[in-house]
């Protein structure tokens, strides 16, 4: 319960201040959403990938079992999705919630308290696993238009050359000069308090309603997410923390940049901002359930 404290309770505060802000100041929420989504976390991107250890040994299966658990939860929301007849904006907004589990500022502390350092590696590499599959195929789920124009606008991003700059200055055989790499970092350390106060300024915008719908997406994101893992890491054979934090990281809330991408690229952005903050509060419920059973 005190990982859970410590990893919650900090995005709540967030979330309220920009509760507060936007009742207080009124800031132009589409401009301070595009520099979140095509400035702030892209420099995230590349940071994590050049400071973040990411060996062969557990990058393999953990990028195999993700990998999986990211399409199947993809196809299983859309299934949904069409079965129950929701408008296309809801349909995204479903597949988004459920999709985009939040690895980064939950699932990197929830993993670090329950497992430590080792667990905190494997979390890491997760992230980025995470990153790289919802920067790169979210833009084109979400805008839709045909598979090629969809990958066409994908690869126009600034968050795919921020992978691949991120891949190429863990190459480089030195340290970035005149402390490069700390402006990349101080950068990058903006992305969550930013999209968190864009997530609270979102939420006073709209009428607060919880409805069958939250509830609903919420589950689907936290237990479906550990059931579709449990049995994908179970099935690849996956064993010890390699196996726990690969159901762990899938049980996380979902995430903001959800609500930043459904925002930009199409959704409903009432509805998942909703989502995401009503499976961080059930998150209180569920995560200590994932951890009893895994553990």
């Amino acid at each position: 319960m005190t990982a859970i404290l410590s990893a919650v309770l900090p995005v709540a505060c967030i979330v309220a201040i920009g509760f507060f802000v936007e009742k207080t100041l009124h800031l132009d929420r589409a401009s301070l959403s595009r520099l979140t989504l095509f400035v702030f976390s892209p420099a995230l991107v590349a940071d994590a990938i050049y400071r973040m250890p990411l060996t062969a040994e557990n990058a393999a299966g953990l990028f195999l079992g993700f990998t999986l658990v990211y399409l199947l939860l993809c196809l299983l929301s859309w299934g949904l999705g069409r079965l129950l007849k929701f408008p296309p904006v809801v349909q995204k907004s479903v597949v988004a919630t459920t999709s985009f589990p939040n690895t980064g500022n939950m699932g990197l502390s929830v993993t670090f308290f329950a497992f430590g350092e080792a667990g905190l590696d494997r979390a890491v590499v997760v992230l980025i696993i995470c990153s790289i599959l919802v920067f790169s195929t979210g833009p084109a789920i979400l805008k839709g238009g045909g598979f090629a124009n969809a990958i066409r606008f994908t690869l126009k991003l600034p968050l795919i050359w921020a992978m691949l700059s991120g891949f190429l200055l863990r190459l480089l055989p030195f340290d970035l000069p005149f402390k490069l790499d700390e402006g990349l970092h101080v950068l990058a350390q903006g992305t969550i308090p930013m999209a968190l106060l864009l997530l609270g300024m979102e939420v006073a915008s709209a009428k607060v309603q919880l409805t069958l719908y939250e509830g609903a997406a919420s589950l689907l994101r936290l237990l479906g997410g550990a059931m579709v893992a449990y049995i994908v890491a179970t099935a690849l054979g996956l064993t010890g923390l390699d196996w726990q934090v690969l159901i762990l990281q899938s049980s996380m809330p979902a995430a903001v940049s959800s609500f930043l991408m459904v925002n930009e690229f199409g959704g409903d952005g009432v509805r998942t901002a909703r989502v995401v903050m009503v499976s961080t509060l059930m998150a209180f419920v569920t995560l200590p359930l994932v951890l009893w059973v895994i553990s």
